[in-house]
């Protein structure tokens, strides 16, 4: 190969890695994240900052521009406050701005239908994002909570809009998607957890997540992302058949 085509060949490939580097940029389409445990030390997420920044960086990388980071809150297990949790917001956007990072960080949570949740709910203290007051919420894993409807109701008449955490993954709704269809005629909007499309959780909650994706009903996408060695697992999505049709669905992820 003479020197002007050894010219033309490394420039040719100089062109694909740029265009390479441009589409991975806009991997996650959706935007912003709303479903991570980014906050080091207050749950079963992250535990160093060292660790919230190698996943930011990605989430950059992949074409995040905002985080809503969300660590759980449950009476038993992660009493979390919201003085607490606003605090911590303030430490994730000061390593944003210290690493030069291009996100807007802010914070909710992701709340476990408890008798703690209630009593935040009636006092006012939710932590709640977008301009329809969505909140994060989770059933426990043994079984649904008892007056889910009801809950729901009262989530709604304070003014919030619900969102239940990766329905996808709770086992007890296999067999019963007609009590999926009454939550979301309840006025419960689904979040699916991008790893469920990519067989992290197993074979029967892949399944179950691409039914969603027939039935468009996934109103979120998020990463419940809890720490750097997730990410390699989240990654395998972008070249999965499901990607396709993660794409026709009726995300309100580019709302926020």
């Amino acid at each position: 190969m003479d020197l002007r085509s050894k010219l033309v060949a490394l420039a040719d490939s100089l062109f694909a890695r740029k265009n390479e580097q441009i589409d991975s940029h806009n991997l996650c389409y959706w935007k912003t994240d709303i479903h991570s445990h980014l906050l080091p030390g207050v749950d079963d997420g992250v535990a160093t900052e060292d660790d919230t920044l190698r996943c930011l960086q990605q989430f950059a990388d992949w074409g995040i521009e905002r985080v809503i980071t969300t660590p759980h809150v449950s009476q038993d297990w992660f009493p979390n406050s919201y003085d607490t949790l606003i605090k911590g917001r303030d430490t994730l956007q000061a390593l944003v701005a210290r690493h030069e990072l291009n996100l807007t960080i802010d914070i909710a949570a992701e709340y476990l239908l408890d008798d703690r949740f209630l009593e935040l709910l009636d006092s006012g203290q939710l932590l709640s994002f977008g301009k329809e007051r969505y909140v994060l919420i989770e059933n426990g894993w043994s079984a649904a909570p008892y007056f889910l409807e009801t809950i729901l109701f009262r989530i709604q008449t304070k003014g919030y809009t619900p969102i239940l955490a990766h329905p996808e993954r709770y086992t007890y709704y296999f067999s019963m998607p007609h009590e999926l269809e009454k939550i979301r005629e309840a006025g419960c909007l689904f979040q699916l957890n991008w790893g469920s499309l990519t067989g992290r959780y197993g074979g029967k909650v892949k399944q179950q997540a691409q039914q969603f994706l027939k039935q468009k009903w996934v109103d979120f996408i998020g990463s419940d992302l809890h720490r750097p060695s997730d990410l390699r697992s989240l990654e395998t999505l972008f070249s999965s058949p499901d990607y396709k049709l993660l794409q026709q669905q009726p995300l309100r992820n580019q709302d926020l």
